[in-house]
C-alpha cells in the first residue's frame, strides 16, 4: 500500500497535476476524517474517475461517506459507490 504522499507522486508522475488547493483539501479530508491512507488513495481515485478531475468537494463528501459506512478496502469502495451510483463501474 502506497502512503498518500507517494500515490500522489505515482499520479504526478502519470501526468496529474494538483494544485497546492487540492493538495490542502486531500489532507485535510484525511485529518478530518482519520481515515486510513489507502482509503484517502482510494477517495482521491474515485474522485479523479467520477468527476475527471479533483473535486475538493467531492473528495471530501466521499470520504466521509467511506468512513462513516466502514469501507476498508478498495473493493469495499468501489461497490459502495456502484450501489449508489456515484460512479459507472
Amino acid at each position: 500500500m502506497l502512503t498518500v504522499e507517494d500515490y500522489l507522486d505515482n499520479l504526478k508522475g502519470k501526468g496529474f497535476q494538483f494544485q497546492e488547493d487540492a493538495i490542502g483539501f486531500i489532507f485535510f479530508g484525511k485529518h478530518y476524517t482519520n481515515a486510513s491512507d489507502e482509503i484517502i488513495n482510494i477517495a482521491i481515485e474515485l474522485t479523479l474517475k467520477a468527476q475527471k478531475r479533483f473535486d475538493g468537494s467531492f473528495y471530501v463528501a466521499l470520504l466521509e461517506m467511506l468512513t462513516e459506512n466502514k469501507i476498508n478496502s478498495r473493493k469495499a469502495a468501489l461497490k459502495y459507490v456502484k450501489e449508489r451510483e456515484l460512479l459507472e463501474i
